[in-house]
């Protein structure tokens, strides 16, 4: 029997497997209930600043909710603090947000030195959890998780300026990608070379509804890319989630060169599956349905994306802190049950 390690990446890298793996990445897609941190008693917001509490804090998760992976961090603001934005931790059921952006406008970017903020902050932090939960679970996948470089930048420079010069000062808005993109690539080959299996990149600003297709192409699409070709390079596998419809970006997907793509409750994922079999799908459960629907409910539809032939079994967006594990545990059960 295939291990959840060897499951994952063999998915990941386009080989057949017994089943799909189920997981829930971390980052923007965490696991991290009230339910869990008050049973394991590994709380946020302190294993935010911790890698001994933010390693127990995701081992607990492991251990109690079936997914089959471990994810780190819990929030999608280490960048953003990195960077120098202000950014508050939030409490034990409120991730962090940031708070204020540190520049008005693209053209105000000055850009600071990558290798210093690689050993600042919480950059530090998460790289030390990798390789603690990476020697203490050899046999389960840790993904590490970065935010997407258009999502990134909206957390550097204020996000409707930012939004307003993809279209009237290009050339500053690519200058503060490139920055971006390499600090990315730079926290994620860190987290890496501490023990990451694969890399999962959340970029909920870079959606079709807020881009539209040419924005979409020319910023969201370039510097993903630019992003996991990189990370290709040094043998890291990369799972791209993408919010909203994607109607207006849909054709655009098979040009991604992410090893799985992760999707919103509302996209049809078979169908999705059908018009680009290239494409190794993941998703999509509703979060809602997580949250508020029945065990029943959460099986069948569960069963429904097996059937359907989803690559990747996974919820379809960041669970709520409200979230319970008798539901989650019914999903990934009804994954495992075959």
């Amino acid at each position: 029997m295939l291990t959840p390690k060897e499951r994952l990446l063999a998915k990941l890298n386009g080989r057949k497997t017994d089943r799909p793996p189920v997981i829930c990445t971390g980052g923007m897609m965490n696991a991290a209930i009230v339910e869990i941190m008050q049973q394991s008693g590994h709380t946020l917001p302190e294993a935010h600043t911790d890698a001994a509490l933010m390693a127990d804090l995701a081992g607990a998760i492991y251990e109690q909710t079936g997914f089959e992976n471990i994810g780190i961090p819990f929030c999608m603001t280490v960048e953003a603090e990195v960077l120098g934005s202000d950014v508050t931790y939030g409490t034990l059921e409120c991730e962090p947000k940031i708070t204020r952006e540190l520049f008005a406008a693209p053209r105000d970017v000055t850009p600071k030195n990558i290798a210093a903020m690689l050993a600042d902050g919480r950059i530090a932090t998460v790289v030390a959890a990798a390789d603690l939960l990476a020697k203490r679970y050899p046999d389960v996948p840790v993904i590490g998780n970065i935010t997407g470089p258009v999502s990134a930048a909206a957390s550097l420079v204020d996000p409707v300026e930012l939004l307003k010069q993809y279209r009237k000062d290009p050339a500053e808005c690519h200058r503060v990608m490139r920055y971006i993109s390499d600090l990315l690539i730079a926290f994620a080959r860190q987290m890496a070379e501490s023990g990451v299996n694969a890399i999962s990149i959340g970029d909920p600003t870079a959606t079709g509804e807020i881009l539209g297709p040419k924005i979409f192409r020319e910023f969201a699409a370039f510097y993903l890319n630019q992003v996991i070709d990189a990370l290709h390079a040094s043998d890291i596998p990369v799972i791209v989630h993408i919010c909203g419809n994607m109607n207006t970006v849909r054709p655009q997907l098979p040009t991604l060169h992410a090893n799985a793509i992760s999707t919103d409750a509302m996209v049809n994922l078979k169908q999705l599956k059908t018009d680009f079999p290239e494409i190794t799908t993941m998703g999509n459960l509703s979060t809602y349905l997580l949250e508020l629907g029945s065990a029943a409910q959460v099986a069948e539809q569960t069963r429904r994306l097996v059937a359907d032939g989803i690559d990747i079994i996974s919820p379809a967006c960041g669970l709520s802190t409200s979230t319970s594990l008798e539901l989650i545990r019914a999903m990934t059960g009804s994954v495992k049950e075959g």
